[in-house]
């Protein structure tokens, strides 16, 4: 008789690497969202909208689309974080001297004073132990985070779909 080869069943349940990840991804997501309102209370700034500040401040004249793409927002909900920047006169909005049409964005003098002054749109204690360790692990940590960012990346899901998925509604702004 030809001999089979079996399996043995062990009694610890497979481990599921997919379940571990989303739950710290979920631990994460939430983690940023308390820091996001420990941020408004401070500073009366969500973190998106310290993040497009800070991206505004960087580029100095630019766009709510290449905006948009930069900080991984979609177009309409950077518009609403812009419309709120504006209204605390932290950017301000500049017609194309060529083209009419086009509207730029650009920081304010108080603008730029806060998001030189303001912390880390990351989590402080985050953004100190990441400070702290080795570059070649920050290295590491942030290629991780980019795989997994990547592999999410499916080539059908778009914005449109993801807005139908939450009833048009979005969290970040």
């Amino acid at each position: 008789m030809p001999e089979t080869k079996t399996k043995k069943k062990s009694n610890q349940p497979e481990q599921r690497y997919d379940l571990q990840v989303l739950r710290m991804m979920r631990q994460i997501n939430r983690m940023v969202d308390i820091y996001s309102r420990q941020l408004k209370v401070r500073y009366n700034l969500t973190s998106p909208q310290l993040i497009c500040l800070m991206g505004v401040v960087e580029d100095g004249l630019t766009n709510t689309t290449t905006l948009a793409k930069k900080v991984f927002l979609s177009p309409s909900t950077v518009v609403g974080i812009v419309d709120r920047l504006q209204l605390r006169n932290l950017i301000k909005r500049v017609r194309d001297t060529r083209d009419r049409r086009i509207v730029n964005i650009k920081p304010t003098r108080s603008g730029i004073a806060l998001a030189e002054s303001a912390p880390s749109p990351l989590q402080e204690s985050l953004a100190n132990t990441m400070r702290k360790l080795p570059q070649q692990e920050q290295e590491t940590i942030a290629r991780s985070l980019e795989r997994i960012a990547g592999m999410m990346q499916p080539d059908n899901v778009t914005a449109k779909n993801t807005k139908k998925l939450s009833g048009g509604k979005s969290s970040l702004s």
